[in-house]
């Protein structure tokens, strides 16, 4: 229920802008106040690999749109969702959230909010709620999390909870709401893994906060050329800011960014920005440079997955705080239909994409295929474009430019299928997504044997988004597939069904109508 649509223009929100193309942390080149910005590629990590053997690379952070300076070389208002392009849903539905674990520190009491006006918010914030997002009364987990949020003393807080249940929402509103409209200085900061769920994060902020005159910025690499070097930007005023660990890492170390005034800290797909193999190290040093000048700093981790080992962790950087969870079988999403399907060889996949996903995808929404390597991107792209089937692909080698261009354009519905590594698996909010697609299944890097558990489930979730209905297809070829299709199977204490025959129109019919989706 929450980022369904995204307004273009945003009220009083500031933006700004870096350069960068590393792999490892991010380059330099940035902005200032109205100004927005542009990502690059970070180190190893989940969002897509080289080849089968080259290590995963995660893709670096996003932009947002508003108004556009012209020295950045990115036009803000490009990157603005259409709205009369999409096509609508016709309602929200609400999610069955499954029994949510609240465990509360210390003595503070906090009552379920019903209703937005539970939560003694501002007119303006009601406003943006009602009228600008569209929302009629809070989801599970905002009606609980939300509380603990707002209410002082303003504890910690961990939260896990289905993807499309709202907790973009909750830490949003939870920063708006702590802002001081006259103090200009940065009081709220999100930290995101990708690009692209730092643009949608604050287009959700600016449609949120439209009526409040709050401004934000965008913390993301620029391409190298554009904008101005971080050591030569002014300090920002912002009072959000909402960018990846690199870019704002650097602009600390530049002492751009400052911290004094901070009142609530973010860490959205927080298990991935504390996990080893992600954005750990870049994470600490933001708690840490938080510490020196501001003991009183609320930190709220949301993300669908925590395993034990990210607990164990945030179990020691959350001293003292609230905890929210959903025990791990309730996380497979009931309400999306997973099917696999036999697939013989290479082409035998390409024939199901072409012959059965364009043909009943198109009646049913829009699809995502999820591929493990940035080759098998673009090999898959370039297969189906050459039988004359329109498709867009994105992984993190493409510019950024063009990052924007097929994200903008499959959110207004422009397209129908999207092909993504796992860039996209986490966060990425589209109601109209039915399908997804694990053209190859995602396994943990140098263990081939081994699922990656949370990707799949990520992958998932960008189906059925808020509770509507969604299906799954996993195409098992090799021998490892299937062992990986079993050990999935085990995991989640859920049986999977099959589809017998590739070629049966009759089944894949069978399967969307199983799903709701025909």
């Amino acid at each position: 229920m929450e980022n369904e649509t995204i307004e273009s223009k945003p009220t009083n929100v500031t933006k700004s802008t870096e350069s960068t193309e590393s792999t490892e942390a991010e380059s330099t080149k940035n902005n200032s106040v109205e100004a927005t910005a542009k990502p690059s590629e970070p180190r190893r990590a989940w969002a897509d690999e080289a080849d089968d053997d080259d290590e995963l690379a995660a893709s670096s952070p996003s932009p947002s749109p508003s108004p556009a300076s012209s020295s950045l070389g990115l036009d803000l208002d490009e990157l603005a969702i259409d709205d009369s392009k999409k096509k609508k849903a016709d309602s929200l539905d609400e999610p069955e959230d499954s029994n949510i674990k609240a465990v509360t520190s210390g003595h503070t009491l906090y009552s379920t909010a019903m209703t937005f006006e539970d939560l003694n918010l501002s007119t303006e914030l009601l406003k943006g709620l009602y009228v600008g997002m569209n929302f009629k009364r809070p989801s599970k987990i905002q009606s609980i999390s939300l509380p603990m949020i707002l209410t002082p003393p303003h504890k910690d807080l961990v939260a896990q909870a289905h993807n499309g249940s709202g907790k973009t929402t909750c830490f949003v509103l939870g920063m708006l709401s702590r802002v001081d409209v006259k103090l200009r200085e940065p009081q709220a900061l999100c930290i995101c893994p990708t690009r692209e769920l730092a643009i949608q994060n604050l287009e959700v902020l600016m449609k949120m906060g439209q009526f409040t005159g709050i401004t934000s910025v965008l913390a993301v690499p620029e391409k190298p050329g554009v904008g101005v070097p971080t050591h030569k930007m002014p300090p920002v005023t912002a009072q959000i800011v909402i960018g990846t660990p690199g870019t704002i890492g650097k602009w600390l170390g530049h002492g751009k960014l400052g911290m004094r005034a901070l009142k609530i800290l973010v860490f959205d797909e927080a298990d991935h920005m504390l996990a080893e193999g992600g954005f750990r190290d870049d994470s600490l040093k933001v708690i840490k440079a938080i510490e020196k000048v501001n003991k009183h700093c609320q930190v709220l981790l949301f993300s669908a997955t925590f395993n034990d080992v990210v607990k164990s962790f945030v179990s020691r950087v959350v001293r003292d705080g609230n905890q929210l969870f959903v025990k791990k079988e309730e996380l497979s999403l009931d309400v999306v239909k997973q099917y696999k399907v036999h697939c013989p060889d290479e082409l035998a996949k390409i024939s199901v994409i072409r012959d059965k996903i364009f043909e009943y995808g198109d009646k049913v929404g829009q699809t995502i295929v999820f591929v493990r390597t940035r080759t098998s991107a673009a090999a898959l792209h370039e297969s189906l474009a050459k039988d004359g089937y329109v498709c867009t692909s994105i992984h993190g080698t493409i510019d950024h430019e063009n990052r924007d261009k097929v994200v903008k354009e499959f959110r207004e519905g422009l397209t129908k299928v999207l092909i993504s590594t796992d860039i996209l698996a986490r966060g990425f909010d589209q109601s109209q997504v039915n399908l997804v697609v694990n053209y190859d299944l995602p396994f943990i890097h140098d263990h081939r044997a081994e699922p990656d558990y949370e990707v799949y489930l990520h992958r998932c979730g960008r189906a059925g988004r808020f509770g509507r209905k969604g299906a799954v297809f996993n195409f098992l070829r090799t021998d490892n597939d299937y062992v990986l299709m079993d050990k999935i199977q085990r995991h989640f204490g859920h049986q999977v069904h099959e589809i017998h025959d590739w070629r049966s129109d009759q089944e894949f019919e069978e399967a969307l109508k199983a799903a709701g989706l025909l």
